[in-house]
This record gives structure tokens, sequence and C-alpha cells, in this order.
């Protein structure tokens, strides 16, 4: 047997987001489609058996990812050329393997990662989206991106992000390191990205619906540091829309030579 890394983009969109709920090996049913499953059933096609996956960062229903990092376990004999183009020709239309690597043994996409990148898209202008509406939440109300910004960096740093987490969150605790926020805007359009050593569920959403009051004037800058020593959900903002966030993808040491866009 060896391992095999895969770097793969997809659109989250008409997946009920990566994890496979059905058990390995047992087909999916209606309304139940995971990107889990739909890769690994391209994957053992391409091996000949079947194969399991592990991911860098399970994503939620209608998240897409830019470069999400998956290995697996084979032994089948297949150059990387042929494991990229022949698992990518199986799968829809809406996933792609962007490249193929061999890694060591002791390679694990989640455990080895040392961080993690998302990015977040907010049309802001009075008229919602027609063009590219599946990739950008919406936001009428006009929104200071600099005051974002600036609230923003309260969160830098490793603390507990209890009043960020979701009800639903299964770690066993809310600490993580947020290594850099920034706020953006270009034209009609404010961008989030967000990197930490790891994230906790609906992390990045509910820190950007808290940010959007701050932008949109509703709430003071210094609100959001006042949220992050609450360790309360209950007192933070809404949760952002699942439209409009990317997983950029992992970020790991340069010592097990992945492509640069995943390398720290």
């Amino acid at each position: 047997m060896h391992r095999l890394a895969l770097g793969v983009e997809y659109d989250g969109n008409g997946f009920n987001g990566w994890q496979r709920l059905s058990k390995h090996g047992e087909p999916e049913r209606e309304g139940e489609q995971t990107l889990q499953a739909a890769l690994e059933f391209a994957i053992s096609f391409v091996a000949g058996h079947p194969v399991e996956t592990i991911c860098a960062g399970r994503t939620d229903a209608g998240v897409h990812a830019q470069c999400q990092v998956v290995h697996f376990d084979s032994h089948a004999v297949r150059d990387p050329r042929s494991w990229m183009l022949g698992v990518t020709s199986r799968l829809p239309p809406s996933i792609a393997v962007r490249w193929c690597r061999p890694v060591p043994a002791d390679f694990h996409a989640r455990f080895s990662a040392r961080a993690r990148r998302y990015r977040y898209r907010i049309l802001n202008r009075p008229v919602r989206a027609a063009l590219e509406r599946q990739y950008l939440s919406w936001e009428r109300r006009p929104l200071d991106a600099d005051a974002m910004h600036r609230a923003a960096q309260a969160l830098l740093g490793e603390n507990d992000f209890s009043s960020f987490r979701t009800v639903h969150c299964q770690s066993p605790h809310a600490w993580r390191e947020l290594q850099d926020i920034r706020v953006t805007r270009t034209g009609d359009v404010v961008e989030v990205e967000v990197q930490a050593n790891a994230f906790l569920h609906h992390m990045v959403r509910n820190i950007v619906g808290s940010l959007l009051m701050v932008g949109s004037g509703e709430k003071p800058e210094r609100w959001i540091g006042e949220l992050l020593q609450a360790r309360d959900r209950t007192v933070a903002g809404p949760t952002a829309p699942p439209t409009g966030l990317v997983f950029l993808g992992p970020r790991y040491p340069a010592e097990w030579n992945l492509p640069a866009e995943v390398t720290l």
C-alpha cells in the first residue's frame, strides 16, 4: 500500500456537505449526496478496489473549496497524472482533482496541516446578484469594510471562540489560534479572509455574521472584542449564509513537498 494526496476543487451547491452520511460502500439515499462519497466512488473506480479518504477540513452544505486536500491509501500502480485525470473523469462537473502527489505513509491530510484558510465574499449593493450568485452572499445595507477590518483584529491570537461556535459543534474545546484576518473591498464586493490553526463548526460564518453588524453601523468596532470575551454564542451576530464561503485550503510544512498553494 502507498499513500497519495489530492488537491480537490468543488462547488458545494447540490451536495449535503463534505462528510459521507452513509456507511462506507453503501449507496447514498436520495437527497443525501455528499462530496466525500462522490470522490471515493471515483477513486475506487480508478484504483480497482474500495478506497476511503481523509480530508483536511470538512465543509458544510453549500460551501465551496478551492483546494481541499485529501489522502488515501492504495496498492494500485498509477502515476500522479493518471490518478488526477482518471478520478476527475468519474466525477460530476462540480468536482475536479487539481493535482496528485505521492506522500509518506505518516502524512495525514488533517493532522499534518498547520493552518487552514477561508474566504467569504459579500456582494454589497442594493440589488442581488444575477451572475456568480452561487459564490456570493448579499448585503443590501452599505458596509464599512475598514471598520470591519479594524474590529476583526481583536480576534487575533489564541483565544476561546465559544461566542463563534455553533451549539452543534462537537469539538472538545473552543480554543483556536486565529493567525490572520483581513477585510477588504473591491468595488461592490467585500471579502473576509481568515486563517487559523483550525476552525470550530460555523466559526467563520459566525464571525462574518457579527462583522456585518459592525460594518452596517449596528454595532461599534469594540463589540467584536467584547463578544470574544463573553464566550457566549447567544450574544453574537447571526450565522452568515454558506453561499459566499470558500475553503481556500490547508497549509502544510514544506517537508511534505506539496504544491505551493498549500505550503506554509
